[in-house]
């Protein structure tokens, strides 16, 4: 079985969403098993409320709780016993193959590196979650982990963006783009102006050069290429915007009496077509790079997304993500030397 720990204690939603969501993904995978970590007889009591298999859903004890308002690196430090520390240890020791939390996005990045740690030649791990766009779904690297990364992260974060893509999403040669204001090579901030030439020389990529904001949604790259800070704010537009786009159709065809009956005739078709814009149903933002599978979900996960980023650990888990990245670092140490 493939063993994914569960926060239970992160999130806004905890413990009832993350349990629910556990119990959801052991229902639809009998390969997996959960090690739910938290405050033992508060996730001992949520737990009772779910039919489950018993011997795919284990509770790990945790008596602390990093809250989100807590320094990262000294919420780390001190509570040796939170969910946050427990679950990531459980990943260095290798019983457990990831980790996923809802929880203080901070503690994770820092955790991440301090307990997991990076794979060899790693600089920098990037969080990496999936947007949908209209032709399926990109992978938008680095979304809130390094604000303030040089050229050569965004090098690293281009070629374990594509791996992830190609290994995970089955998308064969996948496009690479780093965001910029212009399609023009000579466009952008010094950061663009630095990395852009070197993405050219990367002949284990397929670069196609710079990718507009308003090309995104339409699925005009696989492999988004950013630093934090922008990744970020792509991010929290694209879930802004397209939060306010549903509920604005929703509420225009409840306008009148013909748009509730012309509403009655679209719902499947526009069902379905809003359900490929939920961001939840990918899952979780895996953190690349490190030397084991940590995933960090919304702090406002409910157990849909609980559930698919924990089904998300299995393809990570079996096509060797984190080997894959250190095969693809050590060729291209060996070629630089050459």
């Amino acid at each position: 079985m493939i063993k994914v720990a569960v926060d239970a204690m992160g999130g806004d939603h905890a413990p009832a969403e993350m349990v629910a969501g556990a119990v959801a993904a052991v229902n639809a995978n009998k390969g997996i098993q959960v090690l739910l970590v938290g405050i033992e007889h508060i996730v001992s009591e949520e737990l009772s409320k779910h039919t489950y298999e018993k011997d795919q859903i284990q509770i790990v004890n945790a008596t602390e709780v990093i809250e989100t308002e807590e320094a990262p690196v000294n919420a780390i430090r001190k509570k040796k016993d939170s969910s946050i520390v427990v679950g990531m240890n459980l990943v260095k020791q290798k019983e457990a193959d990831a980790f996923v939390s809802a929880g203080s996005s901070g503690a994770i990045l820092v955790g991440g590196q301090v307990i997991v740690g990076r794979i060899k030649g790693v600089e920098r791990p990037p969080l990496a979650p999936l947007i949908p766009t209209e032709k399926g779904v990109s992978l938008l690297i680095d979304c809130g982990a390094n604000v303030d990364a040089r050229a050569s992260h965004l090098v690293q974060f281009a070629r374990m963006g594509s791996i992830y893509m190609e290994h995970v999403m089955g998308v064969k040669n996948p496009r690479v783009a780093i965001v910029n204001i212009g399609a023009e090579e000579d466009k952008g901030n010094a950061l663009v102006k630095e990395t852009f030439p070197l993405l050219k020389q990367c002949e284990d990529i397929h670069f196609t050069g710079s990718i507009e904001a308003r090309e995104i949604p339409h699925g005009g790259a696989d492999v988004i290429v950013c630093e934090a800070f922008v990744g970020n704010v792509i991010l929290k537009l694209y879930e802004g915007v397209g939060a306010t786009l549903i509920n604005k159709v929703k509420s225009g065809m409840m306008g009148s009496l013909r748009s509730k009956i012309g509403a009655l005739l679209v719902k499947p078709a526009l069902k379905e077509t809003l359900k490929s814009f939920d961001a939840s149903q990918y899952g979780g933002a895996p953190l690349l790079g490190l030397n084991g599978l940590v995933v960090k979900t919304h702090g406002n996960s409910k157990a849909v997304e609980v559930k698919n980023s924990i089904l998300q650990c299995v393809a990570f888990k079996e096509q060797g993500i984190n080997d894959k990245i250190r095969e693809s670092l050590k060729s291209v140490n060996e070629g630089s030397q050459e």
